[in-house]
């Protein structure tokens, strides 16, 4: 009955961590330190037998009596109720730990716990001693397990419940949720446990667990309403959620529209709420309940390459431009400060960025750009302004189409000469993102193609460029500690007659943190006579990493970057470019944070001979 009844409310077991981790408190202001009413000091101590390392540390860190050894208590009461309830967590660490048979002991002043008068009085001449004394017992494993209702259409093995296998009490809480979630996938909302019976047989160290489940109806989505939008159109979140389509109830996309809603930035909490019975249509209404942000925003920014230098940048923005989450966002940026001491020779922009997201469909996306800059790389010198207006659709959960406009003005000057450029254009691209993670993927893959065919109106040349890109992960051992990834990139330009009629910023360079690292940007180009790189027409671009996890917060990277840029339509790889190096990662919860450091192994005459960069996510 003890393990029955610990197992059916899981959640007491983890209260103790909501501010402390391993004795540490966290997020802790000056209001939450408050002077203790009767302040009762006492002397712990905990003996926890037999037990092994791991049960050893576990039980260290639960027993709030000895984490908060240096805190008094309020009062000789406060002392019994904290000495009660490590009680009750430490019997649900043992359960964790499939130690059923095991003891907790807990003395104050020499009186067991369960002895103690209701209004205790201690002595306060010294710290009241307390004594826990833990006895493990042995560990259980699974006996007979029996799935029973509609949870009998499911096979026991495959939620790690098996005769002989691990008996831990979250296994068996997870083997339940797992199956309702598997009931709910089938379209199910109503689906429910009605049974879990938990038997400790203490003569076989065998645990028997029954499980029984209703299914419910099968129902689809009903009535959407929406809670807490002010300033952001109600209707707009409904439709944006794509819940109001009165399709199959699904979990995966109540989840799929709390993301969706989350990844507009225009609300600090999203949850979807679902009513606990149906409609009378047979229908599962939902609340979308939904609290809002700050709209406007502003930052500044700053970044540094050994071989590029410093760049600063500084930008403001409005989520919520129209209240349909329209976003607005401004920004400047200026880099290559140190690299030279002349002004001239920094890269300056401007840019303005609009987005609508559900343009005329929910799955639609109208992106709109006005951008200016001042680009001078080594290998040439271009001012330009370039307005972009594109639409992205969303096909399914991962593919996405885009297409619009582009006209682009460039005035520029490198190997080829002096040029000025206006060119219309028609960009078209494919993307699909199957990762499972987009700041740290450890599987999955991601695919794009683009095409860009344009007009050059001075010198009357029609050409086109194509570029492809592919990228694939996978996760070897326990919790992926090793990341295998690979990324192939590579590009073309059609047409335009000779490469001068190309625009400059149109052609290939290769080199740089996001290209073959240890070069510098755009280091890596066909030259001309004169030794003044002029870009290419094709380009191929390989990146290989090992991604290896020292602990969970630190990982080491050791990668190899290849790329080829050609004259040539089809790259004729006479001149590969390898960099190789090292990197380091910190986790986060936003991502983790980089640092690479590479090497040119072929390096160019006077080029770089090293290169470091930071930033944050993965390289790619």
């Amino acid at each position: 009955m003890a393990a029955a009844t610990m197992l059916a409310y899981p959640g007491f077991a983890t209260q103790a961590y909501a501010l402390k981790i391993f004795g540490l408190t966290l997020f802790e202001s000056d209001d939450d330190k408050e002077d203790v009413v009767n302040p009762v000091n006492y002397a712990p101590t905990l003996n926890t037998g037999n037990a092994d390392s791991k049960l050893k540390e576990r039980l260290e860190t639960t027993t709030s009596l000895v984490a908060d050894k240096d805190k008094p208590v309020s009062g000789d009461l406060g002392l019994v109720i904290k000495a009660r309830e490590d009680r009750d967590r430490i019997v649900a660490v043992l359960y964790e730990e499939a130690r059923y048979g095991g003891t907790v002991k807990i003395t104050i002043a020499g009186t067991d716990l369960d002895r103690l008068p209701p209004n205790p009085t201690f002595d306060h001449s010294r710290p009241v001693p307390v004594s826990v004394s833990v006895d493990p017992g042995p560990v259980f494993t699974l006996g007979r397990v029996t799935l029973k209702g509609d949870a009998a259409q499911f096979k026991a093995e495959d939620y790690d419940l098996e005769t002989g296998g691990p008996a831990g009490s979250v296994a068996i809480i997870k083997a339940g949720e797992r199956i309702v979630q598997d009931l709910k996938k089938d379209g199910r909302p109503l689906a429910k446990l009605t049974t879990r019976d938990v038997v400790a047989d203490h003569r076989t160290n065998t645990v028997d667990v029954t499980i029984a489940a209703a299914s419910g109806p099968v129902a689809p989505f009903g009535e959407v309403t929406v809670k807490g939008s002010r300033d952001v159109n109600a209707e707009f979140v409904r439709r944006y959620s794509r819940l109001d389509k009165g399709g199959r109830y699904s979990p995966e996309q109540l989840k799929k529209a709390g993301d969706r809603l989350r990844e507009l930035n225009v609300f600090s909490s999203v949850t979807i709420r679902e009513a606990d019975k149906l409609a009378p249509d047979g229908s599962l209404p939902l609340m979308i309940e939904v609290s809002e942000g700050k709209f406007r925003y502003y930052g500044f920014g700053a970044e540094y390459s050994s071989i590029d230098g410093a760049g600063l940048s500084g930008y403001w923005g409005h989520r919520n431009l129209f209240g349909n989450a329209e976003s607005l966002r401004i920004e400047g940026k200026v880099s290559g400060i140190g690299a030279t001491t002349d002004v001239t020779t920094f890269n300056y922009s401007a840019g303005m960025y609009f987005a609508k997201p559900g343009f005329f469909l929910p799955e639609m996306r109208l992106e709109s750009s006005l951008v200016a800059k001042r680009e001078t790389p080594d290998s040439y010198t271009a001012n330009s302004i370039t307005e972009l207006t594109q639409l992205a659709y969303e096909l399914n959960d991962t593919d996405t189409v885009k297409g619009g406009g582009e006209i682009a003005w460039i005035d520029a000057e490198d190997g080829l000469g002096s040029h000025t450029y206006l060119t219309l254009s028609l960009p078209v691209s494919f993307e699909r993102d199957a990762r499972d993670n987009k700041l740290d993927p450890t599987s999955g893959y991601r695919a794009m193609i683009s095409a860009k065919p344009s007009y050059e109106i001075y010198s009357s040349e029609i050409f086109s460029s194509f570029e492809g890109a592919i990228s694939g992960y996978l996760g070897l051992g326990e919790d992926d500690r090793v990341v295998l990834a690979a990324r192939l990139s590579a590009g073309t330009v059609v047409g335009g007659g000779s490469l001068a009629n190309i625009p400059t910023t149109r052609r290939f360079f290769a080199g740089g943190g996001g290209s073959v690292r240890g070069y510098g940007y755009q280091e890596i180009s066909p030259y001309n006579a004169s030794g003044e790189a002029v870009g290419g027409r094709s380009y191929t671009i390989g990146s290989f990493e090992a991604r290896l996890k020292v602990t969970e917060k630190i990982g080491i990277v050791p990668f190899l970057d290849v790329g080829a840029v050609s004259t040539e339509m089809v790259p004729d790889f006479s001149d590969i470019r390898m960099g190789a190096g090292i990197g380091l990662r910190y986790a986060t919860p936003f991502g983790p944070i980089r640092v690479d450091v590479a090497l040119p192994l072929n390096r160019y005459e006077g080029g770089s001979r090293y290169g470091i960069y930071a930033g944050i996510g993965q390289s790619f």
